[in-house]
Parts: C-alpha cells; sequence; structure tokens
C-alpha cells in the first residue's frame, strides 16, 4: 500500500527501495520505519513511500491486552484499599494480598508494548493515594525493564513502587484529603508517611529494600529531599527508579487546587530535574521510550487546533511537528508560544 509520509506509522516495513527526486537511494527494501527514519524521509522531500499492508489485528490484540489491563487495574485499586486499611488497623498488612494483585497485571504489562497509549488508558480522575500508589508501581516496573533489570528485580521494583505511599496509612485524613495548603505543623506530620511506611513494611514483609524505598522516595540527589537530607550515593538504586515514577505520576495526576498537565510538558518538567535531583539514567530511560511513542497520537494543541504528532524535533524532543490537516502544520520548534496541551488514544 502506498501512504504518505507523515501517515506512517511506527512499525511500518518498506517493500520496495526508496529514492529522493535525484536518484539518491534513501532507504532500502525491508526497513522498519520508526521516528529516525520518517525524519529521513520528510528531510529528502519524499512525500510518499510503499509499505506492507498494516496488521490491523495486531493492532487490535495489543488493544485487548491494554483493556484486559484495565479491569485488572481497577480490581488493584480496590485491592490497594484493602491493603491500606489493613495497615490503618493493624499496623501491617498480608503481602500475599499485594503479591497476587501485581502479578496477573505484571504479566500483562510485557505484552503492552505502547507504554503512552496504556498511561492515557489508565488515567483516572481520582487523585486517591490508591490510583497514584498503583500508577506508581506500574510506571516503576517500565523503567526497570527499559534499564535492563531482571525479572526478578522488575517485580521487586514495581511492587516497592506500588507500596511507597503506605505509610499515608497513618495519617489523618483531614491532613490527606485537605484541598488548601497545609500548615507547617501539617506539612511536617505528611512527610511523616516515609518513615512510617519503613516500618510499617518491615513489620508485614521484613524487606529491607522496599522498606527503603518507601523511606527515602522523597529524597534528591542533591540533598534538598527528605526526610534525611540524603544525596544520590546515599539511595537504593531501586529508590532512584521509582523516584522518578513518583514525580511524573504526581505530575500528570495533578491536585485539586492546580491544573492537570499535559503528559509533554511533564515529560519536559522531568527531564529538567534530571540535571541534579532525580536520577538521570532513569529519566533517560524514561523519556527516550516514551517520546517516540507519542509520533502518530492525536492530540490538542494550546491554541485549540487538534492534529497528529507526525515527527519529534532531534533538537528540542518536547515541540514536535503537528499535522493538523491535509496543508496544515505546526511546527512548534519554530511556534515556540504553541504546546501540546493533550495527547489522546
Amino acid at each position: 500500500m502506498k501512504a504518505h509520509v507523515t501517515d506512517l506509522k511506527h512499525g511500518d516495513c518498506l517493500i520496495a527501495d526508496t529514492f529522493n527526486s535525484v536518484g539518491l537511494h534513501v532507504l532500502p527494501k525491508g526497513t522498519v520505519v520508526y521516528g529516525e527514519e520518517i525524519t529521513i524521509l520528510m528531510r529528502h522531500q519524499i512525500d510518499y513511500v510503499d509499505i506492507e499492508p498494516r496488521m490491523m489485528a495486531l493492532d487490535n490484540e495489543e488493544m485487548n491486552v491494554a483493556q484486559g489491563i484495565d479491569g485488572n487495574f481497577d480490581q488493584a485499586i480496590q485491592n490497594y484499599e484493602s491493603i491500606f486499611l489493613e495497615a490503618l488497623s493493624k499496623g501491617s498488612f498480608t503481602q500475599s494480598d499485594v503479591d497476587n494483585t501485581l502479578q496477573p497485571l505484571l504479566e500483562k504489562l510485557d505484552e503492552q508494548k505502547d507504554v503512552v497509549s496504556l498511561l492515557l488508558l489508565l488515567e483516572r480522575d481520582d487523585i486517591s493515594t490508591y490510583n497514584h500508589s498503583l500508577q506508581v508501581g506500574l510506571l516503576s516496573f517500565y523503567i526497570a525493564t527499559w534499564l535492563g533489570h531482571t525479572k526478578a528485580e522488575r517485580f521487586e521494583i514495581s511492587r516497592a513502587g506500588y507500596l511507597h505511599d503506605i505509610g499515608k496509612s497513618q495519617i489523618a485524613p483531614h491532613i490527606l484529603n485537605k484541598t488548601d495548603n497545609l500548615t507547617p505543623e501539617e506539612s511536617e506530620e505528611l512527610k511523616r508517611h516515609t518513615t512510617y511506611g519503613y516500618d510499617i513494611i518491615l513489620k508485614s514483609m521484613n524487606d529491607e529494600k522496599t522498606a527503603l524505598v518507601a523511606l527515602q522516595h522523597h529524597e534528591f540527589e542533591d540533598g534538598t529531599g527528605y526526610p534525611n537530607n540524603l544525596r544520590k550515593q546515599d539511595l537504593h538504586p531501586y529508590t532512584q527508579i521509582i523516584a522518578v515514577a513518583n514525580t511524573y505520576v504526581g505530575m500528570t495526576l495533578g491536585r485539586a487546587n492546580q491544573p492537570k498537565q499535559g503528559l509533554i510538558n511533564v515529560l519536559r518538567k522531568v527531564h529538567e530535574l534530571g540535571f541534579g535531583k532525580l536520577n538521570g539514567n532513569a529519566v533517560q530511560a524514561l523519556i527516550g521510550h516514551l517520546l517516540p511513542n507519542f509520533v502518530g497520537k492525536s492530540v490538542q494543541l494550546s491554541n485549540g487546533e487538534q492534529g497528529t504528532i507526525i515527527m519529534n524535533n532531534p533538537l528540542d524532543i518536547f515541540k514536535p511537528l503537528v499535522k493538523i490537516n491535509e496543508t496544515t502544520f505546526r511546527d512548534l520548534s519554530k511556534e515556540r508560544n504553541l504546546t501540546v496541551e493533550e495527547v489522546f488514544i
């Protein structure tokens, strides 16, 4: 089938050699197209290429996987509430309840490659500790995968992300649910959820690594975090991953007193924190694997226009090229006042 370059999707395969207008060989037959290849074609002003027919059944299969995760996700939030309430009443929880909740979800995550679509699918208006904790656990699993951790380590990291806020079970509801600014005393009490979580996890699992994540997940590598102003060399490697996931998810969920931020704007802010506060390797793993998946996604710009991201700008990765219609394109690297406000599945 013939496809316009701006309509190419990641994974499309060329069925013929591609040449530019002066006969220069650009890409060979059999090339699988990703962001870099699309960029090359556009630089050579090639409008159309011949690609293999797309396997729609595969797209449907992947969507079925995502929808299966979606159903398990809602159940996992309910299960976390039970675990949270058990910790509230007993000061501990049942480890098997955690493992039985996460295992089926993580098995499905290995089948879902389009992480951006997954994150969009799992978005909820609910900004509760339960929803936040599960999303941190799932995103931590992906970051650990991208960093090359073993299957066993990925499970441990995801579980630690799932439990990082369990100490909030010991915080008074009027503090947790307060929409106005906290008083200094309330703020200090809220910060104690890190030490409460450390104690609860050790009592429940006798797992020092998971407990350390609960204690350290608000520490920054420059020593400006809490509760112990630790620096990079003092942070557990699992903490370095989960702190990135926690920051990203926290920004995307928004808060009652501030508007929700778009995914690309959040990634830009996380990228900035990767220079001193958050672990640079974990940040780059997150950005390097999420941004390519934005190509082909429908978006709304800050001026109200809707279109499709067709190419990431290698010199300004947070300012993509957006196709509005057949004749209108917005290069956000040139139109600096425009931003991507919302991304759709």
